[in-house]
């Protein structure tokens, strides 16, 4: 499986109905509702505002809705689209401005088949592997050697406080953790210490 890296955009005019793809990254369904408002939002004048999720490790949790389009025409050719995709944890949005010509259920799907498919190329994605988040504390002379090693076993850092000592935070897959933890002795001479949190 795989995760959305950030959120990607396609939009596609088919006999005059405009679909805007929206795909973001989703941690729960809960989160999806919020998204649908957020883009019914800045959309209040669409025809429809379409979704469907996959989340989870196994991308084995689903949502989906045809926002009053004709049952199964809309969320169910996005959600298929999703689940062929081998991407978890992630929303599919399709806003549709309605064009004045009427598309039949075959048309419909293909159209939200086509929109889903589209954005989904341009989405930037990553292997999903199990993350921890670390912190630690070091000197400013250790500082720049600290940084390259955490950045040598992929580590992503979230924060750099810049005090006394400099704290740095941030994740790293879980099978680097060990790796990380002697990279992090040697380079500081046993001086720091790394801090992990699941």
């Amino acid at each position: 499986m795989r995760n959305p890296l950030g959120s990607a955009l396609y939009e596609l005019e088919v006999k005059k109905s405009r679909f805007i793809a929206l795909a973001y990254p989703c941690p729960n369904l809960a989160e999806v509702k919020n998204l649908v408002t957020e883009v019914r939002n800045l959309h209040p004048s669409a025809s429809h505002v379409v979704h469907a999720a996959i989340i989870g490790p196994k991308g084995d949790e689903y949502s989906c809705s045809d926002d009053h389009e004709p049952k199964n025409t809309a969320g169910r050719p996005i959600l298929e689209v999703l689940k062929g995709s081998g991407i978890t944890n992630v929303a599919l949005l399709v806003v549709r401005y309605f064009g004045g010509t009427l598309l039949g259920t075959g048309g419909l799907v293909k159209a939200y088949g086509e929109s889903a498919k589209k954005v989904l190329e341009v989405l930037q994605t990553e292997e999903l592997v199990e993350k921890c988040s670390f912190s630690l504390s070091t000197s400013y002379d250790l500082f720049e050697p600290i940084k390259k090693v955490l950045l040598s076993v992929q580590c992503t850092i979230t924060e750099e406080r810049f005090e006394s000592a400099i704290t740095i935070a941030g994740t790293l897959p879980l099978p680097n953790k060990t790796e990380l933890e002697q990279l992090v002795i040697e380079t500081s001479n046993g001086r720091n210490r790394i801090v992990f949190s699941v």
